[in-house]
C-alpha cells in the first residue's frame, strides 16, 4: 500500500483510541449493513475509547455493485465524506448503480465525474490494497471484524461488541 493510500485512512472516533476495531466490509452486503449501527453506537458510546476502521473488501463476485460503490466512497473519502457516503450507500444498498453513485455525490457536494467511471478508477490501488490485507490476513466474508487485532466471532451486536472491547 503507498503513503497515498494508508491502510487507516478511515476511522470514525478518535484516531487515538486504545482500542480499534478493524472493519473489512462491503457496502452491497446486508450483513455490514446491519452491523453498522450497532458499530457506530459501540464507538459513539465508548467516551473516546473505542474506534472503527473500515477497509473495503468487496465481494464482487456476489454483489456486483460492490467495487464500484467502494470507489465512490474512496472518492468521498477524499473529501473528508467517507462516513457520510458509507451511510448514504449502506442506507440503500438497492441504489448503487452508477447513477445513483453520481446522485449521492451530488447530494454531499462532490463533483459526480469523482465517484463513478473514469474519475473513481484512479482510486483502485486503495481497494486492491485493502483487499489484498484483508485476504492475508484470512477474511473471506463479510462483514469481518478484529478487535485490538483478535478476530471477532459470532453475531455483531452492541452487547458482544462491548464484552470484546472489555477484554481488549
Amino acid at each position: 500500500m503507498t503513503d497515498e493510500f494508508p491502510p487507516e485512512r478511515h476511522v470514525y472516533g478518535r484516531t487515538d483510541a486504545p482500542v480499534t476495531i478493524l472493519e473489512f466490509g462491503d457496502l452491497e452486503c446486508p450483513y455490514c449493513r446491519a452491523a453498522a449501527g450497532p458499530l457506530r453506537e459501540l464507538v459513539d458510546t465508548s467516551d473516546g475509547r473505542v474506534r472503527l476502521v473500515w477497509r473495503h473488501f468487496p465481494l464482487f463476485e456476489v454483489h456486483p455493485h460492490a467495487l464500484s460503490a467502494a470507489l465512490a466512497a474512496e472518492a468521498a473519502g477524499r473529501h473528508g465524506r467517507f462516513w457520510e457516503m458509507h451511510e448514504l450507500l449502506m442506507g440503500d444498498q438497492s441504489r448503487l448503480s452508477e447513477p445513483d453513485l453520481r446522485q449521492a455525490a451530488t447530494s454531499l457536494g462532490i463533483d459526480p465525474s469523482e465517484v463513478a467511471g473514469p474519475g473513481a478508477q484512479a482510486l483502485a490501488p486503495a481497494v486492491q490494497g485493502d483487499y489484498a490485507a484483508g485476504f492475508e490476513l484470512g477474511v473471506q466474508g463479510t462483514p469481518t471484524l478484529f478487535v485490538n487485532g483478535e478476530r471477532f466471532h459470532g453475531k455483531i451486536t452492541a452487547d458482544r461488541l462491548r464484552e470484546a472491547v472489555d477484554r481488549a
